[in-house]
């Protein structure tokens, strides 16, 4: 267990969401991937930031890129909630261009571009993290156990079925759960010590001892050809010569039941909010022991009510942010933002609407995603015929109708 002399205060979190969510596209054509809309009151960054401040990592740098207004809004007006007076801080740090004169050409040369913040804050870990996963992980557990192991660097992994373990990167391990290989998607996955119909797939979590990631940032830039990526040139050239554990997420004392998703396309985004919906969800929001903070401020409380025309509105197995308003409408199995407003006759089946959507009266959606402050005419129908919602919008391999920001119809 650390101690106050040794524990999560003397390491810095350097969160990385300059991602552009190329598979999430249309809903990622202004924001940043991490600053996505999810579960009706969150932001996918809030996921990671909850856990940092939850497991006393207070020290956190965020690192953007890519269409990142949306983004700083949001960490500006929820994430004010650290005290710098006792060292405690979120920040927000676009590229600064510093020597070389470049954008960040991968997660590695992300960090190394910010070496100086290391000289700055002296920390004797650090955390690296994505912005844009869903998952509960106490974070000052991983540290013990790093510490526990001597490491020079832990992999945070989830243990995956074999047969789908091509898509990540792959850890080979030993009883001790040492690492003895990494490898990108590769064709013929890795078998866990205990598991062989199991592989160990990488989070892209890293807790690395400070001087042991300065020497390997510095040589990878220094290396030809090299991607500049943590999974496919930092780590492999690391366990040669140094102690690089994995950690599972399913370890013991770890918050909530195991579950992580990487929404990184428009399905799995769409299925890790339904998710949200099963009446024991694996991924429970309203666990108090470990809250998600979301920056709604002072919204009013949702309404569900009669409309003039004197259909009751009526929400199943829905969640519904503050601000929404039901009048006559009916929502089924669906998550809705704050602000949206569903009016009469209309049906909402499974679908995903963001904050200031305006649904017409006797709408049907059906597995439907739609953006921020759309306005849905009267009498529209979408996700009942899928060739003529091709014809205006993106439907994805699954059958999801994606509704961009402020479309026209």
């Amino acid at each position: 267990m650390t101690t106050s002399h040794d524990g999560p205060h003397q390491a810095l979190a350097i969160v990385l969401a300059g991602g552009q969510g190329q598979r999430l596209r249309p809903i990622t054509e202004r924001r940043a991937k991490p600053a996505v809309p999810f579960g009706a009151t969150y932001r996918l960054i809030d996921f990671t930031l909850s856990n940092c401040v939850n497991s006393d990592f207070r020290r956190i740098i965020i690192l953007t890129q890519y269409e990142s207004l949306t983004l700083q809004r949001h960490i500006r007006q929820t994430w004010n909630i650290l005290s710098p007076e006792i060292g405690e801080f979120v920040d927000i740090l676009p590229p600064q261009q510093r020597l070389p004169n470049r954008w960040y050409l991968g997660t590695a040369d992300a960090i190394f571009q910010n070496l100086y913040l290391l000289q700055q804050e002296r920390p004797r870990w650090v955390l690296i993290l994505g912005g844009d996963h869903v998952y509960k992980m106490n974070y000052a557990r991983l540290l013990d156990a790093h510490r526990r192991h001597k490491a020079d660097a832990t992999i945070v992994c989830v243990d995956v079925p074999r047969s789908e373990a091509m898509e990540y990167g792959v850890m080979a391990v030993d009883a001790e759960r040492r690492v003895a290989a990494f490898q990108e998607k590769p064709s013929d996955p890795a078998p866990t010590p205990d598991a062989p119909d199991r592989s160990l797939a990488s989070m892209g979590i890293y807790l690395f001892t400070t001087e042991v990631l300065v020497r390997a940032l510095v040589q990878d830039a220094k290396t030809p050809r090299s991607t500049h990526d943590f999974g496919r040139d930092v780590i492999p050239r690391l366990i040669a010569d140094h102690n690089v554990m994995a950690y599972n997420l399913h370890s013991r004392f770890q918050p909530g039941r195991p579950y992580w998703r990487d929404v990184g396309t428009l399905d799995s985004y769409w299925q890790a909010n339904m998710d949200l919906l099963a009446r024991h969800p694996e991924f429970d929001v309203f666990d108090e022991s470990w809250p998600i903070r979301c920056g709604l401020g002072n919204r009013p409380p949702a309404r569900i009510c009669v409309s003039t025309e004197g259909l009751m509105g009526v929400a199943e197995q829905s969640l519904l942010a503050p601000g929404s308003i039901i009048s006559g409408g009916h929502v089924r199995r669906s998550v809705i933002g704050p602000r949206v407003e569903i009016h009469n006759g209309s049906l909402v089946e499974e679908c995903i609407l963001m904050g200031g959507v305006r649904v017409g009266k006797y709408v049907q959606l059906r597995r439907v995603i739609v953006e921020e402050s759309t306005d849905i005419p009267d009498g529209t129908a979408l996700g009942y015929d899928l060739e003529i919602d091709r014809k205006r919008f993106k439907v994805t391999e699954n059958g999801i109708v994606v509704v961009p920001s402020r479309s026209p119809f």
